[in-house]
């Protein structure tokens, strides 16, 4: 069965479903996964997490920032933000349904070679470990006590991984590794400060992905998340972010033979913090 990947949908739905044509006219009955950030910054959140659920079998996600924050705010955890486009969901009949629906959903799963997550993968971690890790985050977003850990997942610290962190310090760093990170240290510190372009980056950090010794190396890593880097393709490397809500393009990837069907986007968003 051919498997697209799709890049940071954010809200822009009738691009997505421009796109699920033009892929349903190529090869019918494709499987999706998309990279995370379903939700908010474009212009119709409610009908694009609506038609992604809709997909049932055919599609899997992983969470984004986005779709994290859109959890903390619906649970009154979180004031939205002033770009944040998120009030169609907060006022659908369907809000709960919708929420709980996303709240089972992994930040980060394995598929044959290929690793799923949106933003990167911390050097230390295999493909393995990269999923048990999200599934000990999953355990809490499905769990009783959900809210409380959304309460106390936001931060910055600590910016690096140890095998002896527990707790919520441990969850965080899975988090941010998973959702936010683009840029490290060489020794594995992630940067939350900058979202610039590849040939921009401060000095003494480097994307995730160059990062030496990184145990995924070998495992095709799928991510989205930095729509500055924009498409990348590489042997075991797929960025898929390509600006959809930024005037850009939303872009899918079969995952097979490497081809792409992208579509091109109005810009929703003015530039600025991403």
């Amino acid at each position: 069965m051919t498997t697209y990947a799709i890049g940071d949908l954010q809200g822009c739905h009738d691009q997505l479903s421009l796109l699920l044509e033009r892929i349903e006219t190529r090869t019918p009955g494709a499987k999706f996964v998309f990279v995370g950030d379903i939700v908010n910054r474009g212009p119709r959140s409610l009908a694009t997490l609506r038609q992604v659920q809709a997909l049932g079998e055919r599609a899997r996600i992983v969470l984004g920032n986005h779709d994290l924050n859109l959890l903390a705010v619906a649970c009154g955890l979180r004031q939205p933000h002033a770009s944040d486009t998120l009030d169609d969901i907060l006022q659908a009949e369907d809000r709960d349904e919708l929420v709980g629906w996303l709240r089972r959903q992994p930040l980060a799963f394995a598929d044959g070679d290929h690793l799923f997550v949106h933003a990167g993968v911390l050097p230390q971690w295999s493909a393995a470990q990269t999923v048990a890790l999200s599934r000990e985050v999953e355990q809490e977003l499905q769990g009783t006590y959900w809210a409380d850990f959304l309460g106390a997942m936001y931060g910055n610290t600590p910016a690096a991984w140890s095998d002896d962190l527990r707790g919520i310090e441990r969850l965080r760093v899975i988090v941010n590794a998973l959702t936010r990170m683009r840029l490290c240290s060489s020794d594995g510190v992630m940067d939350f400060k900058t979202a610039e372009g590849i040939d921009r980056i401060p000095e003494g950090l480097m994307p995730w992905f160059e990062l030496p010794d990184r145990r995924t190396a070998d495992t095709t890593v799928v991510f989205g998340h930095w729509s500055t880097l924009g498409l990348l393709m590489r042997p075991r490397l797929v960025g898929l972010d390509t600006g959809c809500v930024w005037g850009g393009k939303l872009t899918a990837v079969n995952l097979q033979d490497r081809s792409l069907v992208q579509v091109d986007c109005p810009q929703h968003q003015k530039p600025g913090k991403r």
